[in-house]
């Protein structure tokens, strides 16, 4: 039986993680090829996609991601809950959000050039690295729809549909870059409109599939019902978008710590091809960040917290068993890796001097997004949001500007500091998600969908049923939440 258990999640394991999993591999092969064809232009060009790429468009995607990532709790919750009618309104607030977050976020594209000089980066990779920002503004725009339509299409498992996109997205991105780079020479004009393209390609392509009639349940058509309750869904957007930025942009201050080094351009151009490297890695242990957070809200919102933690477990056994296959891969390749990107001999050599390091942060990366999935499956993103903020941001890029400037360790100092980040969140996160109480949070999901449930609470009100009722069948027991930890042992069993 147990065996069977384990098959079982498993399998359900997989069935969202594979595809969510080449999902990220080919989207973020759309930042990989077009980092690749401006290596080929040049190392300057290449050090300005990358700046742009890892610092101003990383800064950016952070915001997007998390302020669209509430929806990866309301909708999954409201699966689990049996509630599908709410997540087309969901979508269509989140997408409000974004959008208004875009036109916030315009000025940093606009104004990249003299933000970039203000944290200290080498001049002439500034001003071309504004100048691409300015080129690929519109791709703001498209994060802003896309990842409200993937989030309500990941929470009903549609994951293969978004593989399928993105795949067809990456073969039409390599294409525009050999027409506009390698045939018409437009240089980096040519590397940001194929971006541009091929974003909005995905997005285009998702909305068409959401709104063809294939989710008559979950999508109705526009409602005004998506412009009611914005403060309380901003509230947990805002949450969700510091959690998941605070992790974005410590790779982004370590770029730009990295810049302040002795000769910059070997220096930034040595860390992004690590980065480039990692993030890859990251994409597959993303996957399962995907499959356990929509797992955890799925059985969260159904009631059964037994089922939740089961799934914790066999998302973490996994992901960790891939990041250890590919930190013995890094090891293995120390003097090839770096080539994908650069032929200069001398930024090769300062990138396979990382090799090491970038193999740890390889392996404590296949364990960390399995745990935030799990916070974003629950509903825990401020308290990781402060864990984030300790962990990186007290700890990590202090010590890593310690070593890197103070002790002359340079570019290892700084990765360092940064491994010794990740690593004590690591442990914080494994110690939190060991002891929580389960059935705690079965309560506190049941009184999040009736605080979003719009349409659930108006007729409610409509038919105004006695007040025994009411509270009978849609309040849990008064003092539930402040007695939880006294719950008899067969209901707490599931804390371990």
């Amino acid at each position: 039986m147990t065996f069977k258990k384990f098959v079982d999640e498993s399998k359900k394991t997989w069935e969202i993680a594979a595809p969510a999993i080449l999902t990220g591999v080919f989207q973020y092969s759309i930042a990989f090829i077009s980092s690749a064809f401006a290596g080929h232009i040049g190392d300057l060009e290449l050090a300005a996609v990358s700046v742009s790429e890892n610092v101003l468009e990383g800064f950016v995607y952070g915001v997007m991601l998390g302020m669209g990532s509430a929806l990866e709790t309301l909708c999954g919750q409201a699966v689990g809950a049996g509630k599908p009618h709410m997540l087309g309104i969901y979508m269509q607030r989140s997408c409000i959000i974004t959008f208004v977050t875009a036109l916030c976020l315009v000025p940093v594209y606009v104004f990249a050039s003299p933000l970039l000089q203000l944290f200290r980066q080498d001049k002439e990779i500034s001003e071309i690295a504004g100048k691409f920002s300015v080129w690929v503004l519109p791709e703001v725009f498209a994060y802003a729809f896309n990842f409200p339509i993937q989030k309500f299409l990941l929470s009903q498992t549609k994951v293969w549909v978004m593989t399928i996109i993105s795949a067809v997205a990456v073969v039409l991105h390599l294409g525009l870059n050999m027409v506009f780079i390698s045939w018409l020479n437009m240089g980096l004009v040519g590397v940001a409109l194929a971006g541009n393209i091929s974003w909005w390609f995905i997005v285009i392509v998702q909305f068409v599939y959401v709104t063809s009639g294939r989710f008559p349940e979950a999508w109705t058509g526009f409602s005004l019902l998506a412009f009611k309750s914005l403060t309380s869904f901003i509230k947990l957007s805002l949450a969700s978008a510091v959690m998941l930025c605070l992790e974005l942009w410590y790779y982004t201050a370590v770029i730009l710590m990295v810049g302040g080094l002795k000769n910059p351009k070997i220096a930034v151009d040595s860390i992004s091809i690590c980065i480039n490297f990692l993030s890859w890695a990251v994409m597959i242990t993303l996957g399962f960040n995907a499959s356990v957070s929509v797992r955890v809200s799925n059985e969260i919102g159904a009631g059964d917290s037994k089922a939740a933690k089961y799934s914790v477990g066999i998302n973490l056994l996994t992901s960790t068993a891939i990041a250890l296959f590919f930190t013995i891969a890094i090891c293995a390749s120390t003097n090839h890796f770096p080539m994908v990107f650069s032929h200069n001999d001398t930024v090769v050599k300062e990138a396979a001097k990382l090799t090491y390091l970038l193999a740890a942060a390889i392996f404590l990366n296949g364990i960390l997004p399995v745990l935030h999935g799990v916070a974003v499956g629950v509903g825990w993103q401020v308290s990781v949001a402060v864990i984030n903020l300790a962990c990186y941001y007290i700890l990590g890029l202090p010590i890593g500007a310690l070593l890197g400037f103070k002790f002359g360790l340079n570019i290892r100092g700084v990765w360092i500091g940064m491994l010794l980040g990740c690593l004590v969140q690591t442990i914080i996160l494994l110690f939190i998600v060991y002891h929580a109480n389960w059935n705690k949070e079965v309560m506190k999901a049941e009184i999040r969908m009736m605080t979003y449930d719009d349409e659930e609470n108006d007729r409610g009100n409509s038919r105004d049923p006695p007040a025994d009722d009411r509270n009978n069948s849609r309040e849990p027991p008064a003092d539930y939440l402040n007695n939880s930890r006294d719950l008899p042992a067969d209901s707490n069993s599931t804390r371990s």
